[in-house]
Protein backbone atom coordinates (compact mmCIF):
# COMPACT_ATOMS: atom_id res chain seq x y z
CA UNK A 1 0.00 0.00 0.00
CA UNK A 2 1.22 3.66 -1.11
CA UNK A 3 0.83 6.56 1.14
CA UNK A 4 -0.58 8.85 -1.56
CA UNK A 5 0.41 12.21 -0.01
CA UNK A 6 2.85 13.92 -2.26
CA UNK A 7 6.50 14.87 -0.57
CA UNK A 8 7.56 18.47 -0.57
CA UNK A 9 11.33 17.99 0.40
CA UNK A 10 12.70 21.65 1.16
CA UNK A 11 15.51 22.78 -0.66
CA UNK A 12 19.04 22.66 0.62
CA UNK A 13 20.59 25.96 1.05
CA UNK A 14 23.58 24.84 1.49
CA UNK A 15 25.52 28.35 1.50
CA UNK A 16 23.78 29.93 4.54
CA UNK A 17 23.26 26.36 5.52
CA UNK A 18 27.41 26.19 6.26
CA UNK A 19 27.58 29.68 7.61
CA UNK A 20 24.73 29.11 10.34
CA UNK A 21 26.64 25.49 11.31
CA UNK A 22 30.45 27.25 11.43
CA UNK A 23 29.08 30.44 13.27
CA UNK A 24 26.99 28.68 15.96
CA UNK A 25 29.28 25.18 16.01
CA UNK A 26 25.88 23.36 15.09
CA UNK A 27 25.32 20.44 12.98
CA UNK A 28 24.74 21.40 9.13
CA UNK A 29 21.01 19.26 10.25
CA UNK A 30 20.37 21.79 12.70
CA UNK A 31 21.83 24.70 10.71
CA UNK A 32 18.70 23.49 7.43
CA UNK A 33 16.34 22.93 9.64
CA UNK A 34 16.75 26.68 11.27
CA UNK A 35 16.60 27.86 7.19
CA UNK A 36 13.82 25.84 6.64
CA UNK A 37 11.74 27.52 9.46
CA UNK A 38 12.76 31.18 7.82
CA UNK A 39 15.77 31.76 10.33
CA UNK A 40 18.64 33.08 7.99
CA UNK A 41 21.01 34.82 10.59
CA UNK A 42 23.06 33.58 13.31
CA UNK A 43 21.74 36.46 15.40
CA UNK A 44 18.12 35.13 14.74
CA UNK A 45 19.14 31.37 15.01
CA UNK A 46 20.29 32.49 18.68
CA UNK A 47 16.89 33.98 19.84
CA UNK A 48 15.16 31.34 18.38
CA UNK A 49 17.46 28.48 20.26
CA UNK A 50 17.28 30.12 23.30
CA UNK A 51 13.95 32.38 23.26
CA UNK A 52 14.10 34.90 26.59
CA UNK A 53 11.71 37.07 28.17
CA UNK A 54 13.95 40.18 27.23
CA UNK A 55 13.42 39.69 23.63
CA UNK A 56 9.69 40.47 23.82
CA UNK A 57 9.03 44.18 22.43
CA UNK A 58 8.64 46.66 24.41
CA UNK A 59 4.58 47.71 25.04
CA UNK A 60 4.83 51.25 24.53
CA UNK A 61 5.67 50.29 20.71
CA UNK A 62 2.53 49.89 19.94
CA UNK A 63 1.54 53.86 18.64
CA UNK A 64 -1.82 53.53 21.29
CA UNK A 65 -0.66 51.76 24.16
CA UNK A 66 0.51 54.80 26.16
CA UNK A 67 -2.92 56.29 24.99
CA UNK A 68 -4.79 53.44 26.38
CA UNK A 69 -3.02 52.57 29.58
CA UNK A 70 -3.38 56.49 30.48
CA UNK A 71 -6.99 55.97 29.89
CA UNK A 72 -7.50 52.59 32.16
CA UNK A 73 -5.70 54.85 34.96
CA UNK A 74 -7.45 58.20 34.58
CA UNK A 75 -11.15 56.02 34.10
CA UNK A 76 -9.85 53.80 37.66
CA UNK A 77 -8.88 56.89 39.33
CA UNK A 78 -12.25 58.62 39.09
CA UNK A 79 -14.24 55.76 39.76
CA UNK A 80 -15.79 55.16 36.68
CA UNK A 81 -16.81 51.24 35.85
CA UNK A 82 -14.33 48.98 33.09
CA UNK A 83 -16.27 46.37 31.33
CA UNK A 84 -13.93 43.71 29.38
CA UNK A 85 -15.93 42.20 26.19
CA UNK A 86 -14.27 39.34 24.69
CA UNK A 87 -14.93 36.28 22.59
CA UNK A 88 -16.47 32.62 22.92
CA UNK A 89 -13.11 30.85 22.47
CA UNK A 90 -10.51 29.92 23.80
CA UNK A 91 -7.88 33.14 22.62
CA UNK A 92 -10.59 35.44 23.97
CA UNK A 93 -10.94 33.72 27.60
CA UNK A 94 -7.99 33.42 27.94
CA UNK A 95 -7.81 37.05 27.18
CA UNK A 96 -10.54 38.13 29.36
CA UNK A 97 -8.78 36.62 32.10
CA UNK A 98 -5.59 37.73 31.86
CA UNK A 99 -6.52 41.01 31.15
CA UNK A 100 -9.26 41.08 34.15
CA UNK A 101 -6.45 39.60 36.59
CA UNK A 102 -3.80 42.08 35.57
CA UNK A 103 -5.98 44.76 36.42
CA UNK A 104 -7.02 43.63 39.47
CA UNK A 105 -2.95 43.23 40.48
CA UNK A 106 -2.89 47.17 39.69
CA UNK A 107 -6.22 47.59 42.09
CA UNK A 108 -8.71 47.91 39.24
CA UNK A 109 -11.38 46.24 39.36
CA UNK A 110 -13.42 45.22 36.04
CA UNK A 111 -16.23 43.84 35.13
CA UNK A 112 -16.89 41.29 32.18
CA UNK A 113 -19.04 40.43 29.37
CA UNK A 114 -18.65 37.68 26.71
CA UNK A 115 -21.12 36.79 23.75
CA UNK A 116 -23.45 33.80 23.49
CA UNK A 117 -21.99 31.96 20.17
CA UNK A 118 -25.14 30.57 19.72
CA UNK A 119 -27.13 33.52 20.24
CA UNK A 120 -25.33 36.69 19.75
CA UNK A 121 -22.23 35.09 17.81
CA UNK A 122 -18.77 36.86 17.18
CA UNK A 123 -17.97 40.45 17.90
CA UNK A 124 -19.05 43.35 20.21
CA UNK A 125 -22.87 42.55 21.07
CA UNK A 126 -25.18 44.64 18.79
CA UNK A 127 -26.72 45.71 21.91
CA UNK A 128 -23.32 46.96 23.92
CA UNK A 129 -24.43 50.57 24.01
CA UNK A 130 -27.79 49.11 26.29
CA UNK A 131 -25.77 46.70 28.56
CA UNK A 132 -23.08 49.72 29.17
CA UNK A 133 -25.75 52.39 30.19
CA UNK A 134 -26.99 50.13 32.30
CA UNK A 135 -24.12 49.07 33.95
CA UNK A 136 -22.98 52.52 34.28
CA UNK A 137 -19.45 51.71 32.40
CA UNK A 138 -17.00 54.54 31.53
CA UNK A 139 -15.10 52.60 29.54
CA UNK A 140 -15.12 49.55 27.93
CA UNK A 141 -12.05 47.21 26.35
CA UNK A 142 -12.85 44.40 23.84
CA UNK A 143 -10.21 41.43 23.45
CA UNK A 144 -10.05 39.32 20.89
CA UNK A 145 -12.65 41.10 18.75
CA UNK A 146 -13.88 44.71 18.08
CA UNK A 147 -11.69 45.98 15.24
CA UNK A 148 -14.92 45.68 12.50
CA UNK A 149 -17.11 47.14 15.68
CA UNK A 150 -18.09 50.22 13.63
CA UNK A 151 -21.75 51.15 14.39
CA UNK A 152 -21.59 49.64 18.03
CA UNK A 153 -18.33 51.77 19.22
CA UNK A 154 -19.62 54.96 17.01
CA UNK A 155 -22.90 54.77 19.46
CA UNK A 156 -20.63 53.87 22.85
CA UNK A 157 -18.24 57.11 21.66
CA UNK A 158 -21.41 59.53 21.31
CA UNK A 159 -22.92 58.83 24.31
CA UNK A 160 -19.38 58.98 26.51
CA UNK A 161 -17.91 55.60 26.65
CA UNK A 162 -14.61 55.61 25.98
CA UNK A 163 -13.58 52.55 23.93
CA UNK A 164 -10.32 50.86 24.09
CA UNK A 165 -9.90 47.93 20.91
CA UNK A 166 -7.33 45.28 21.78
CA UNK A 167 -7.83 42.85 18.89
CA UNK A 168 -5.69 40.78 16.36
CA UNK A 169 -8.00 40.58 13.28
CA UNK A 170 -7.36 41.99 10.35
CA UNK A 171 -9.59 45.07 9.52
CA UNK A 172 -12.26 44.78 6.94
CA UNK A 173 -10.79 47.75 4.53
CA UNK A 174 -8.55 50.63 5.28
CA UNK A 175 -11.00 52.08 7.73
CA UNK A 176 -11.03 51.66 11.26
CA UNK A 177 -13.56 51.92 14.34
CA UNK A 178 -13.23 55.00 15.62
CA UNK A 179 -12.34 53.78 19.75
CA UNK A 180 -10.47 56.17 21.56
CA UNK A 181 -7.15 53.71 21.82
CA UNK A 182 -6.53 50.66 18.98
CA UNK A 183 -4.04 48.03 19.73
CA UNK A 184 -4.02 45.53 17.13
CA UNK A 185 -0.36 44.86 15.40
CA UNK A 186 -2.48 44.41 12.17
CA UNK A 187 -3.47 47.75 11.97
CA UNK A 188 -1.14 49.87 9.66
CA UNK A 189 -0.15 52.13 11.68
CA UNK A 190 -0.02 50.24 14.95
CA UNK A 191 3.87 50.70 15.29
CA UNK A 192 4.24 47.02 16.29
CA UNK A 193 7.03 44.95 14.33
CA UNK A 194 5.73 41.45 15.10
CA UNK A 195 1.85 41.24 13.42
CA UNK A 196 1.54 37.56 14.21
CA UNK A 197 0.54 38.05 18.32
CA UNK A 198 -2.97 35.84 19.07
CA UNK A 199 -5.85 38.13 21.04
CA UNK A 200 -4.21 36.90 24.23
CA UNK A 201 -0.93 37.59 23.39
CA UNK A 202 -2.53 41.35 22.61
CA UNK A 203 -3.69 41.29 26.13
CA UNK A 204 -0.44 40.19 27.38
CA UNK A 205 1.32 43.56 25.86
CA UNK A 206 -1.75 45.44 27.87
CA UNK A 207 -0.63 43.66 30.85
CA UNK A 208 2.93 44.33 30.41
CA UNK A 209 2.74 48.23 30.44
CA UNK A 210 0.10 47.94 33.03
CA UNK A 211 2.14 46.59 35.32
CA UNK A 212 5.69 47.76 34.30
CA UNK A 213 7.17 44.27 34.13
CA UNK A 214 7.64 41.02 32.36
CA UNK A 215 4.12 39.53 33.70
CA UNK A 216 5.66 36.45 34.33
CA UNK A 217 2.31 35.24 36.12
CA UNK A 218 0.15 35.89 32.92
CA UNK A 219 2.30 33.77 30.74
CA UNK A 220 0.12 30.19 31.38
CA UNK A 221 -2.65 31.64 30.30
CA UNK A 222 -0.89 33.38 27.58
CA UNK A 223 0.66 30.38 26.39
CA UNK A 224 -2.95 28.39 26.21
CA UNK A 225 -4.70 30.97 24.03
CA UNK A 226 -1.43 31.17 21.48
CA UNK A 227 -1.31 27.80 20.92
CA UNK A 228 -5.39 27.16 20.95
CA UNK A 229 -5.79 29.60 18.32
CA UNK A 230 -3.29 28.39 16.45
CA UNK A 231 -1.07 31.42 15.58
CA UNK A 232 2.82 30.73 14.06
CA UNK A 233 4.80 29.89 17.00
CA UNK A 234 7.61 32.06 15.74
CA UNK A 235 8.66 35.58 16.81
CA UNK A 236 7.08 36.80 20.64
CA UNK A 237 4.57 33.62 20.15
CA UNK A 238 7.64 31.38 20.75
CA UNK A 239 8.80 33.04 23.88
CA UNK A 240 4.94 33.15 25.43
CA UNK A 241 4.70 29.62 24.60
CA UNK A 242 8.10 28.49 25.85
CA UNK A 243 8.49 30.42 29.12
CA UNK A 244 4.58 29.72 29.62
CA UNK A 245 4.76 26.40 29.41
CA UNK A 246 7.46 25.71 31.86
CA UNK A 247 4.73 27.72 34.54
CA UNK A 248 2.38 26.01 33.66
CA UNK A 249 2.76 22.44 35.54
CA UNK A 250 3.15 24.67 38.64
CA UNK A 251 0.65 27.12 37.93
CA UNK A 252 -1.17 29.07 40.87
CA UNK A 253 -4.43 29.00 39.05
CA UNK A 254 -6.92 27.03 40.68
CA UNK A 255 -9.04 26.88 37.70
CA UNK A 256 -5.85 25.63 35.53
CA UNK A 257 -5.29 23.09 38.45
CA UNK A 258 -8.34 21.93 38.72
CA UNK A 259 -8.49 21.76 34.40
CA UNK A 260 -5.13 19.65 34.37
CA UNK A 261 -6.36 17.07 36.75
CA UNK A 262 -9.85 16.45 35.35
CA UNK A 263 -7.87 15.87 32.23
CA UNK A 264 -5.29 13.52 33.71
CA UNK A 265 -2.42 15.67 32.91
CA UNK A 266 -1.28 15.54 37.22
CA UNK A 267 2.21 15.45 37.62
CA UNK A 268 3.03 15.59 33.71
CA UNK A 269 5.12 18.15 31.67
CA UNK A 270 2.83 19.97 29.81
CA UNK A 271 3.20 20.34 26.16
CA UNK A 272 1.99 22.02 23.33
CA UNK A 273 0.09 19.08 22.08
CA UNK A 274 -1.64 19.13 25.83
CA UNK A 275 -2.57 22.34 25.22
CA UNK A 276 -3.91 22.38 21.68
CA UNK A 277 -5.42 19.00 22.17
CA UNK A 278 -6.83 18.14 25.50
CA UNK A 279 -6.67 21.72 27.57
CA UNK A 280 -7.93 23.98 24.59
CA UNK A 281 -10.95 21.77 23.52
CA UNK A 282 -12.27 21.45 27.04
CA UNK A 283 -12.17 25.42 27.49
CA UNK A 284 -13.63 25.66 24.16
CA UNK A 285 -16.99 23.32 24.97
CA UNK A 286 -18.86 25.24 27.05
CA UNK A 287 -18.80 28.10 24.55
CA UNK A 288 -19.78 25.56 21.73
CA UNK A 289 -22.89 23.92 23.65
CA UNK A 290 -23.57 26.78 26.04
CA UNK A 291 -22.15 29.85 27.58
CA UNK A 292 -18.74 30.37 27.54
CA UNK A 293 -19.02 31.51 31.20
CA UNK A 294 -18.37 28.44 32.76
CA UNK A 295 -14.79 28.38 31.18
CA UNK A 296 -14.27 31.92 31.96
CA UNK A 297 -15.39 31.43 35.81
CA UNK A 298 -12.78 28.32 35.40
CA UNK A 299 -10.39 30.70 35.26
CA UNK A 300 -11.19 33.30 37.06
CA UNK A 301 -12.02 30.90 40.01
CA UNK A 302 -9.84 31.33 43.94
CA UNK A 303 -11.34 28.81 45.46
CA UNK A 304 -10.23 24.95 44.70
CA UNK A 305 -13.40 23.55 45.58
CA UNK A 306 -15.26 25.54 43.09
CA UNK A 307 -12.75 24.87 40.26
CA UNK A 308 -13.09 21.23 40.72
CA UNK A 309 -16.37 21.25 40.05
CA UNK A 310 -16.20 23.59 37.07
CA UNK A 311 -13.49 21.92 35.50
CA UNK A 312 -15.97 18.92 35.55
CA UNK A 313 -18.63 20.32 33.90
CA UNK A 314 -16.55 21.76 31.01
CA UNK A 315 -15.27 17.98 30.50
CA UNK A 316 -18.96 16.92 30.34
CA UNK A 317 -19.19 19.58 27.93
CA UNK A 318 -16.60 18.31 25.76
CA UNK A 319 -18.17 14.57 25.63
CA UNK A 320 -20.89 16.39 24.67
CA UNK A 321 -19.68 18.21 22.01
CA UNK A 322 -17.55 14.64 20.87
CA UNK A 323 -20.84 13.81 19.76
CA UNK A 324 -22.55 16.19 18.48
CA UNK A 325 -19.44 17.02 16.20
CA UNK A 326 -19.39 12.76 15.40
CA UNK A 327 -23.18 13.12 14.06
CA UNK A 328 -22.48 16.42 11.79
CA UNK A 329 -19.34 15.15 10.56
CA UNK A 330 -21.03 11.98 9.16
CA UNK A 331 -23.73 14.22 7.54
CA UNK A 332 -21.56 16.39 5.92
CA UNK A 333 -19.47 13.64 4.42
CA UNK A 334 -22.50 12.07 2.93
CA UNK A 335 -23.82 15.69 1.45
CA UNK A 336 -19.98 16.38 0.01
CA UNK A 337 -20.39 12.77 -1.68
CA UNK A 338 -23.85 13.55 -3.18
CA UNK A 339 -22.56 17.87 -4.34
CA UNK A 340 -19.42 17.76 -4.89
CA UNK A 341 -17.95 17.88 -7.78
CA UNK A 342 -13.97 17.41 -7.11
CA UNK A 343 -13.26 18.47 -10.53
CA UNK A 344 -15.32 21.55 -10.48
CA UNK A 345 -15.39 22.54 -6.48
CA UNK A 346 -12.08 23.73 -4.99
CA UNK A 347 -14.22 25.22 -2.09
CA UNK A 348 -16.26 22.73 -0.67
CA UNK A 349 -19.21 24.45 0.51
CA UNK A 350 -22.45 22.68 1.58
CA UNK A 351 -25.36 23.55 4.11
CA UNK A 352 -27.87 21.95 6.41
CA UNK A 353 -30.56 23.05 7.82
CA UNK A 354 -30.20 23.74 11.52
CA UNK A 355 -26.41 22.32 12.19
CA UNK A 356 -25.12 23.06 15.73
CA UNK A 357 -23.16 26.42 15.15
CA UNK A 358 -21.00 25.82 17.99
CA UNK A 359 -19.23 22.80 16.69
CA UNK A 360 -19.08 23.25 12.17
CA UNK A 361 -15.37 24.86 12.82
CA UNK A 362 -14.17 21.71 14.10
CA UNK A 363 -15.79 19.59 11.28
CA UNK A 364 -14.70 22.15 8.93
CA UNK A 365 -11.02 21.78 9.67
CA UNK A 366 -11.78 18.06 9.47
CA UNK A 367 -13.54 18.15 5.86
CA UNK A 368 -10.73 20.37 4.66
CA UNK A 369 -7.76 18.22 5.97
CA UNK A 370 -9.41 15.08 4.37
CA UNK A 371 -10.28 16.39 0.88
CA UNK A 372 -7.67 18.87 0.92
CA UNK A 373 -10.23 21.52 -0.16
CA UNK A 374 -10.93 24.86 1.83
CA UNK A 375 -14.12 24.20 3.49
CA UNK A 376 -17.20 26.33 4.72
CA UNK A 377 -20.48 25.11 6.27
CA UNK A 378 -23.67 26.69 7.08
CA UNK A 379 -26.13 26.38 9.35
CA UNK A 380 -29.75 27.49 7.85
CA UNK A 381 -32.24 28.88 9.13
CA UNK A 382 -35.13 30.98 8.46
CA UNK A 383 -33.40 34.30 8.93
CA UNK A 384 -29.75 34.80 8.77
CA UNK A 385 -27.75 31.63 8.03
CA UNK A 386 -24.39 31.32 9.80
CA UNK A 387 -21.00 29.44 8.64
CA UNK A 388 -17.56 28.33 9.66
CA UNK A 389 -14.13 28.29 7.17
CA UNK A 390 -11.44 26.30 7.63
CA UNK A 391 -8.56 26.68 5.30
CA UNK A 392 -5.63 25.03 3.28
CA UNK A 393 -2.03 26.17 2.56
CA UNK A 394 -2.47 28.67 -0.46
CA UNK A 395 -5.68 29.78 0.34
CA UNK A 396 -6.11 33.33 2.18
CA UNK A 397 -10.10 32.66 3.53
CA UNK A 398 -10.17 36.23 4.64
CA UNK A 399 -9.02 37.84 1.73
CA UNK A 400 -11.61 35.66 -0.44
CA UNK A 401 -14.33 36.53 1.96
CA UNK A 402 -13.69 39.83 1.17
CA UNK A 403 -13.81 39.35 -2.14
CA UNK A 404 -17.13 37.80 -1.17
CA UNK A 405 -18.41 40.79 0.73
CA UNK A 406 -21.52 42.09 -1.05
CA UNK A 407 -23.00 38.57 -0.45
CA UNK A 408 -22.65 38.21 3.31
CA UNK A 409 -24.52 40.36 5.91
CA UNK A 410 -20.86 39.65 8.29
CA UNK A 411 -17.81 38.22 8.57
CA UNK A 412 -14.57 37.95 10.06
CA UNK A 413 -11.46 35.84 10.69
CA UNK A 414 -7.80 35.26 9.03
CA UNK A 415 -6.15 33.24 6.25
CA UNK A 416 -7.18 29.65 7.02
CA UNK A 417 -10.29 30.50 9.55
CA UNK A 418 -13.34 32.29 9.19
CA UNK A 419 -16.96 32.71 10.12
CA UNK A 420 -19.82 33.93 8.09
CA UNK A 421 -23.33 35.94 8.16
CA UNK A 422 -25.28 35.55 5.33
CA UNK A 423 -29.01 35.21 3.60
CA UNK A 424 -29.99 31.40 2.60
CA UNK A 425 -31.26 33.34 -1.10
CA UNK A 426 -27.63 33.65 -1.30
CA UNK A 427 -25.56 30.66 -0.59
CA UNK A 428 -25.74 29.55 -4.19
CA UNK A 429 -24.40 32.67 -5.34
CA UNK A 430 -21.52 32.70 -2.67
CA UNK A 431 -20.63 29.48 -3.46
CA UNK A 432 -20.17 30.35 -7.26
CA UNK A 433 -18.05 33.35 -6.36
CA UNK A 434 -15.81 31.72 -4.19
CA UNK A 435 -14.89 28.84 -6.53
CA UNK A 436 -14.45 31.11 -9.28
CA UNK A 437 -11.85 33.16 -7.04
CA UNK A 438 -9.94 29.50 -5.57
CA UNK A 439 -9.82 28.87 -9.33
CA UNK A 440 -7.93 32.00 -10.11
CA UNK A 441 -5.93 31.42 -6.78
CA UNK A 442 -4.99 27.32 -6.67
CA UNK A 443 -3.39 25.36 -8.40
CA UNK A 444 -3.93 21.21 -9.18
CA UNK A 445 -1.13 20.69 -6.61
CA UNK A 446 -2.43 23.04 -4.00
CA UNK A 447 -5.36 20.37 -3.77
CA UNK A 448 -3.04 17.16 -3.37
CA UNK A 449 -2.51 15.34 -0.56
CA UNK A 450 1.13 16.22 0.33
CA UNK A 451 3.69 16.66 3.37
CA UNK A 452 6.04 19.03 4.10
CA UNK A 453 9.66 17.12 4.50
CA UNK A 454 12.47 18.83 5.83
CA UNK A 455 15.55 16.65 4.51
CA UNK A 456 16.44 13.53 3.20
CA UNK A 457 18.68 11.84 5.27
CA UNK A 458 20.44 8.53 5.35
CA UNK A 459 20.13 6.11 8.27
CA UNK A 460 23.37 6.73 9.21
CA UNK A 461 22.89 10.42 10.19
CA UNK A 462 19.94 9.49 12.27
CA UNK A 463 21.39 9.09 16.03
CA UNK A 464 21.17 10.72 19.35
CA UNK A 465 22.25 13.69 19.19
CA UNK A 466 19.93 14.69 15.95
CA UNK A 467 16.87 13.50 18.73
CA UNK A 468 18.00 16.05 21.27
CA UNK A 469 19.09 18.79 18.52
CA UNK A 470 15.45 18.55 17.24
CA UNK A 471 14.28 19.05 20.66
CA UNK A 472 16.32 22.74 21.15
CA UNK A 473 13.49 23.66 18.65
CA UNK A 474 10.65 22.89 20.72
CA UNK A 475 7.50 23.94 21.08
CA UNK A 476 6.42 22.85 18.28
CA UNK A 477 3.03 23.88 16.40
CA UNK A 478 1.85 26.51 13.77
CA UNK A 479 5.03 28.02 12.07
CA UNK A 480 7.28 25.42 13.36
CA UNK A 481 6.57 22.20 12.84
CA UNK A 482 8.03 19.27 14.21
CA UNK A 483 10.79 18.35 11.69
CA UNK A 484 10.40 15.50 9.05
CA UNK A 485 12.98 13.62 7.75
CA UNK A 486 12.91 11.01 4.41
CA UNK A 487 14.66 7.99 4.24
CA UNK A 488 14.34 5.52 1.35
CA UNK A 489 15.10 2.78 0.22
CA UNK A 490 14.64 0.27 3.68
CA UNK A 491 13.55 -3.24 3.90
CA UNK A 492 12.02 -4.73 7.16
CA UNK A 493 13.91 -6.80 9.69
CA UNK A 494 12.25 -9.48 12.43
CA UNK A 495 8.47 -9.16 12.50
CA UNK A 496 6.17 -6.57 12.87
CA UNK A 497 4.56 -5.85 16.53
CA UNK A 498 0.77 -5.25 17.24
CA UNK A 499 -0.13 -2.66 19.83
CA UNK A 500 -2.92 -0.85 21.21
CA UNK A 501 -4.35 2.02 19.78
CA UNK A 502 -3.96 0.39 15.88
CA UNK A 503 0.07 1.26 16.47
CA UNK A 504 2.93 -0.65 15.07
CA UNK A 505 6.34 -1.22 16.04
CA UNK A 506 8.92 -2.78 13.67
CA UNK A 507 12.31 -2.68 12.23
CA UNK A 508 13.85 -0.81 9.31
CA UNK A 509 17.46 -1.43 7.66
CA UNK A 510 19.75 -0.09 5.01
CA UNK A 511 21.42 -2.89 5.27
CA UNK A 512 24.00 -1.23 7.52
CA UNK A 513 21.77 -0.12 10.36
CA UNK A 514 18.76 -0.69 12.04
CA UNK A 515 16.16 1.59 13.39
CA UNK A 516 13.07 0.97 15.29
CA UNK A 517 9.84 2.48 14.56
CA UNK A 518 6.20 3.53 15.87
CA UNK A 519 3.70 3.75 13.39
CA UNK A 520 0.87 5.10 15.29
CA UNK A 521 -2.53 4.56 14.38
CA UNK A 522 -0.82 2.80 11.13
CA UNK A 523 -2.24 -0.95 11.77
CA UNK A 524 -3.90 -0.70 8.12
CA UNK A 525 -0.45 -1.05 6.77
CA UNK A 526 1.04 -4.45 8.31
CA UNK A 527 0.29 -6.32 5.40
CA UNK A 528 1.82 -3.81 2.98
CA UNK A 529 4.94 -3.60 5.17
CA UNK A 530 5.34 -7.29 5.00
CA UNK A 531 4.71 -7.78 1.14
CA UNK A 532 7.08 -4.95 0.28
CA UNK A 533 10.48 -4.71 -1.15
CA UNK A 534 11.10 -1.77 -0.61
CA UNK A 535 10.28 0.87 2.10
CA UNK A 536 10.42 4.79 2.55
CA UNK A 537 9.75 6.60 5.82
CA UNK A 538 8.67 9.96 6.66
CA UNK A 539 9.44 10.53 9.95
CA UNK A 540 10.66 12.50 12.84
CA UNK A 541 13.21 10.88 15.50
CA UNK A 542 13.14 10.93 19.23
CA UNK A 543 14.47 9.90 22.16
CA UNK A 544 12.31 7.42 24.18
CA UNK A 545 12.92 6.75 27.79
CA UNK A 546 11.68 3.16 29.46
CA UNK A 547 12.63 1.73 32.89
CA UNK A 548 16.04 3.82 33.20
CA UNK A 549 17.15 3.14 29.89
CA UNK A 550 16.81 5.56 26.58
CA UNK A 551 16.85 4.40 23.09
CA UNK A 552 15.96 6.12 19.62
CA UNK A 553 12.50 5.64 18.05
CA UNK A 554 11.56 6.88 14.53
CA UNK A 555 8.04 8.21 14.86
CA UNK A 556 6.61 7.48 11.52
CA UNK A 557 4.35 10.17 9.72
CA UNK A 558 4.09 8.67 6.44
CA UNK A 559 5.18 5.14 5.20
CA UNK A 560 5.58 4.25 1.24
CA UNK A 561 5.74 0.89 0.96
CA UNK A 562 6.62 -0.76 -2.65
Amino acid sequence: MQSYKILHISEDSLKQVKILSKTLGISLVLAQLLVNRGINSAEEAVKFLNPKLSDLHDPFVFSDMQKAVSLIRLTASKKKKILIFGDYDVDGITSLALLHDALARQGIEAEHLLPHRLKEGYGLAKNILTIAKERKIGLLITVDCGINSFSQISALRENGIEVIVTDHHEPQGKDLPQASAIINPKVQDSGYPFRELAGVGVAYKVSQALCAKSSGCDLDLAALGTVADVVPLNGENRVIVKEGLKTMSGTKRHGLKALIEESGLTGKDITCKHLGFILGPRLNASGRMDTPDHSLNLLLSCHHEEAKELAKTVNAYNRQRQKVESLIMEEAEAIVSREINFNRHKVIVISKKDWHHGVMGIVAAKLADKFCRPTILISETEGLCRGSARSIKNFHLFEALFACKDLLDNFGGHSHAAGLVLEKDNIKDFRNRINVIAGEKLLLEDLLPSVDVDMELGLNQVNFKLAEEIESLEPFGSGNPKPLFVTKNLVLRGQIRSMARETLKFWLSDGKQTACVLGFGMSRLKDALESASKIDIVYTPRKDEWAGESSLILEAKEIIAR
